[in-house]
């Protein structure tokens, strides 16, 4: 079998040329060193952020000290911890009697701050650090929960992002060293194969790529870049499975919809702003559309098609996952998951309904000014990403989206989604009866179009799915005269909410472009 030595790259398995330093170790060091007295790691991968701690320590020439509430306050490389220092306080009380310059880490201290005794032992500490002359730093480890107030404006914020593609190459190279070792796989990674396994994980943690990697070459005993389909659907998965995110690799968005000519046209166009020739002629990438309209005319499946079409990465942020009942965890919720759009870059990154979160409402601040320090995060990144993320915003109340979203520049494009016309209505229900095996040259589809004037697509859909399983039902072969019949038993939307609809095509008459004609 292969050994990792034979079969990894020289730059994968011999010792590291010299990089340029990790940024957060750098910002970790200029933060001791400007003496600040305590720093939030924000992160919840605790090995990267305690490896991070120790580079930053080993530079500086500082011990470390690290705190658990199972061990207590231990100093890095001795085995006893010091005497009694289990509880928080006691330990925050025994930190501020050491006489040595040392980074000190607490794990699990945030949980404890509500404490008052806590939260003074803390404050103590800190006074201690500010007044003496030694170089020590508090290092808080976590991201939840918030910080109580009285120590928020003496604790410097330091998130810890996704990892690099340093820190991917280095994952890759101990996974597949281990693998080899342990006889468990055979590795045949070119240095062009491990630079695109590195870019297939971004976006996951370093302990999700480690459990990616290991399972994909145990399934079939080889690490190669065979693997690259299947790493991609795990971490498919593990986007999923946290929460935020829903993850549509470019194979898998085969959206398709009818009509939106215009919108067709424009994103041929804006697709060249990706471009080696765009970037050398220094233009600017495509930064977004907003669409909105009246609901189930294909705003959704519009995002889809722009992913396919551009063969990129789909991410959809449903706005409503990033409200999270500690203060400041929505914004960093939001926060994180730009994070992981930028990381797979290029990339179209969906956000669902966005009128749920940045809905203004009363402007009264009823929700304590989330709402706007949300537009406030969003806008800003809008501003100033470096990445090639482009924003897919859909709203069916444009009425509760803030006019700051609204402003001309903000997105390269507001669109309107109308109700389809006859031709458009007549090329869903194609699309529709070709989905479920059924030959669109069967029915009268100029009739159907007409007896459906008004109707959504989703509500063609439905007249669709309805018309076919009454003919499975009745154990007969589905007709024009069955979709002309659930047709007529539909009440559209377009007549139930009639007032609404022409509000809405008033305003986009005045802002936005329609997606047909």
């Amino acid at each position: 079998m292969e050994s990792a030595q034979s079969a990894m790259p020289a730059a994968a398995t011999a010792a590291p040329v010299a990089a340029p330093e990790p940024s957060p170790v750098h910002d970790l060091k200029t933060l001791v060193l400007s003496r600040h007295p305590a720093v939030a790691l924000e992160t919840d991968e605790e090995d990267r952020a305690l490896a991070l701690v120790d580079a930053a320590a080993r530079d500086l020439g500082l011990a470390v000290f690290d705190w658990t509430l199972t061990r207590g306050l231990v100093r890095r490389g001795h085995e006893q911890p010091v005497y009694e220092t289990a509880k928080p306080a006691a330990a925050l009380a025994a930190a501020a009697e050491l006489d040595v310059e040392a980074l000190l880490v607490f794990r699990d201290l945030r949980a404890h701050l509500a404490d008052a005794g806590v939260s003074r032992a803390l404050r103590d500490l800190l006074d201690r650090l500010e007044s003496g002359h030694r170089v020590s730093t508090v290092v808080v480890l976590g991201s939840r929960p918030a910080l109580p107030p009285e120590l928020a404006p003496r604790v410097v914020a330091l998130p810890l992002g996704l990892p690099s593609a340093a820190e991917y190459r280095t994952t890759l190279t101990a996974v597949a060293d281990s693998l080899a070792a342990g006889g468990r796989a055979t590795v045949t990674l070119t240095p062009d194969d491990c630079a695109a396994i590195a870019g297939a994980l971004r976006g996951l943690t370093l302990n999700q790529a480690r459990q990616a990697l290991a399972r994909v070459a145990i399934e079939d005993g080889r690490l190669s870049r065979d693997d690259l389909p299947r790493l991609v659907d795990l971490k498919a998965r593990a986007l999923q499975a946290d929460g935020l995110l829903e993850y549509f690799p470019p194979a898998d968005n085969a959206a398709a919809i009818g009509g939106f000519e215009r919108l067709r046209v424009w994103l041929d166009r804006a697709r060249v702003g990706f471009s080696p020739e765009a970037r050398a002629m220094n233009l600017p990438a495509p930064k977004g559309v907003l669409l909105a309209g009246v609901q189930g005319c294909g705003k959704s499946l519009a995002a889809k098609a722009i992913a396919r079409s551009w063969q990129m990465p789909l991410l959809k942020l449903d706005a409503g996952r990033l409200y999270d009942k500690y203060i400041g965890e929505t914004e960093r919720n939001l926060r994180r998951a730009l994070g992981v759009a930028e990381s797979l870059a290029p990339s179209v990154l969906w956000i669902d309904e966005i009128e749920k979160a940045l809905a203004t409402g009363s402007g009264d601040g009823a929700d304590g000014g989330l709402s706007q320090r949300i537009l406030g995060t969003l806008l800003t990144w809008m501003a100033e990403r470096p990445a090639e993320v482009f924003l897919v915003a859909t709203a069916n109340d444009v009425f509760r989206l803030p006019p700051e979203l609204l402003r001309k520049g903000r997105f390269d494009e507001l669109f309107f989604v109308d109700l389809p016309t006859a031709a458009e209505r007549r090329e869903i229900l194609a699309i529709h009866l070709r989905m479920r095996r059924q030959d669109p040259a069967v029915f009268a589809l100029d009739t159907i179009a007409a007896a459906t004037d008004g109707f959504s697509g989703a509500e063609l859909e439905q007249v669709v799915v309805g018309a076919l399983l009454g003919a499975l039902q009745a154990r007969t072969a589905p007709t024009t005269d069955a979709l002309l019949a659930e047709a007529a038993a539909t009440v559209p939307l377009s007549r139930s909410r009639a007032e609404d609809v022409q509000r809405l095509r008033a305003l986009a008459a005045e802002r936005f472009v329609p997606v047909s004609g």
